[in-house]
């Protein structure tokens, strides 16, 4: 049975620093397992492929380029890298918060704990300081675009509905149409863009974050997977955790980043903004 190539680096470890080697069906795989490390310790090879939006033989192959003679003996591997970092968190159990459902939960109870567990997650993960550059940064922006695609524009349009309340005028690119991109060719060194993402991201998103770099506009990235490509080209990253049971992901903790951004802003001049917020009659 063969191990990792480089048995010192732990599986996580190894797949971010030969990242650039694969396949892109591969850094699906990838990615998906780092940023969801308990998942891939107990999910089958088929399961995991369909979170990852994949074929199992592709899973098959990513374990074999990383030396592993097939998926179980990667999957030994993430999950000693899962045991060995629970045995380092500080913890034990808490009585005085005991589980949200019993062991038996339904389909129903599961998913609202993955939420409640991404949530948690997702506020570990976030640091203080990018954060308070996005909030500055979208405070004082000239312009404004948000830009995601499918799923993500809901989120987009949100962002922009929340800021708007706010006197902040925000745009949505939302697909490649002759508007969209109309919109994309205006970016300039005044601009903000902020770039919605979840697993792989859409082209047209890649493509704005290149554009507003070529041209020094401010970047942000807001995605569920620390190695997209949509993070690495952004100069401010904030990431959200996805984990779902169900047949989608799980955009609990987005919604989350998403309001919690918006607050951040309106904090930001509390006095010039409760009276706007009040003849809305939103409080």
């Amino acid at each position: 049975m063969k191990a990792s190539a480089t048995a010192a680096l732990t599986l996580s470890a190894e797949i971010r620093s030969r990242f650039d080697e694969f396949s892109r069906s591969q850094k699906d795989v990838g990615q998906y397992i780092v940023d969801h490390l308990d998942e891939a310790s107990f999910h089958t090879a088929e399961e995991l492929a369909r979170r990852a939006n994949t074929s199992s033989s592709t899973v098959v192959r990513f374990a074999q380029a990383l030396g592993f003679e097939g998926f179980p003996e990667l999957q030994a591997a993430a999950r000693d890298e899962y045991r060995r970092a629970r045995e380092g968190e500080a913890g034990t159990v808490d009585l005085a918060n005991p589980p949200l459902f019993p062991i038996d939960q339904t389909e129903f109870e599961a998913a609202l704990a993955a939420d409640h567990v991404n949530v948690e997650e997702t506020a570990r993960k976030l640091d203080r300081e990018e954060v308070e550059h996005c909030v500055e940064l979208i405070s004082r922006a000239d312009r404004l675009v948000l830009c995601g695609t499918d799923q993500m524009a809901f989120f987009a349009s949100y962002m922009r509905h929340l800021l708007m309340l706010l006197d902040i005028r925000c745009e949505v690119v939302a697909s490649p149409s002759q508007e969209g991109l109309a919109k994309l060719g205006r970016i300039d060194d005044r601009t903000v863009l902020v770039g919605f993402s979840a697993g792989r991201p859409h082209p047209l998103v890649v493509r704005a974050m290149k554009l507003a770099r070529n041209r020094n506009a401010a970047t942000i990235s807001i995605s569920d997977a620390t190695l997209s490509e949509v993070a690495k080209l952004a100069d401010h990253k904030l990431f959200y955790s996805s984990n779902s049971p169900a047949f989608v992901r799980s955009h609990a903790a987005l919604l989350s980043v998403v309001q919690a951004l918006a607050y951040g802003v309106y904090a930001m001049d509390e006095s010039a903004y409760s009276d706007r917020i009040k003849a809305f009659k939103l409080k």
